[in-house]
């Protein structure tokens, strides 16, 4: 038993004529007097005789231009050529993406600032007008005082007449006068901010020259109002004032 499994160790050699003289005579003899391992060897001799009919393996029929290309890729693989087609794959797939995105972020952000600018449109409070009905909670802007001389400007607003002034020379700025007829006064209207500064003014009647405008603007620059109140909350508004004669130093 030992015989024949050391026997069939070497039917593989044996075919393959890998083995000494020696060697294979004794596999031929053993052969000869054991039925079971020569009916073992010969299925493999049968098996031999199957694979040597099939004949090598067919190459593929594009296998020349297959190793052309593949030749003519690895020769390719140069820093230049890496950098071209990286900006090849840029091109074709991140471009596209941030111009999307660019374009949807900047039309986010105009729709956003349209959105914005029309809020404050149409929720900032209109100016209050002057009157002094209050019964609706709104309070008018009305003229608190001036910094410039009580003596040296004649003009008078939606209430009582200027209080706490004070001489402008004070402060050691040059003097300058400006004067409007007094036969002709000037009644223009004062937007007042919530803070109770003019922040702007419109002529409604009398002279309109510069003159005029400069002894306006003298004076609203110097003057302080109480806002106007929309249930006790200060907002913006307009207060209506005549300008008969100012004298005013700045």
């Amino acid at each position: 038993m030992s015989h024949c499994k050391s026997t069939k160790d070497r039917f593989s050699e044996y075919l393959d004529g890998a083995l000494t003289g020696v060697a294979m005579q004794e596999v031929a003899a053993h052969l000869d007097g054991c039925a079971e391992c020569a009916e073992e060897f010969s299925s493999w001799r049968s098996m031999q005789q199957e694979l040597a009919d099939l004949g090598p393996a067919k190459a593929p029929a594009d296998l020349a231009l297959r190793l052309r290309v593949a030749l003519s890729q690895e020769k390719a693989k140069t820093p230049k050529q890496s950098l071209a087609r990286f900006q090849v794959q840029w091109s074709n797939t991140f471009a596209p993406f941030l111009l999307r995105a660019s374009a949807g972020f900047a039309s986010a952000v105009l729709l956003i600032g349209t959105a914005a600018l029309l809020i404050g449109a149409f929720t900032s409070p209109d100016p209050v007008e002057a009157s002094a009905d209050s019964d609706d909670g709104a309070i008018s802007a009305h003229f608190l005082y001036s910094m410039t001389e009580s003596n040296s400007a004649g003009f008078s607003g939606d209430t009582a007449a200027p209080i706490g002034t004070q001489p402008l020379h004070e402060h050691g700025k040059a003097s300058v006068v400006v004067t409007t007829d007094t036969s002709n006064p000037v009644v223009f209207e004062a937007f007042v901010n919530s803070e109770g500064r003019a922040y702007d003014y419109r002529i409604v009647s009398g002279p309109t020259d510069s003159q005029a405008r400069a002894a306006v603007e003298t004076l609203l620059l110097f003057s302080v109002f109480e806002p106007a109140r929309v249930f006790g909350e200060p907002v913006p508004g307009v207060a209506v004032m005549t300008l008969t004669g100012v004298s005013v130093q700045g």
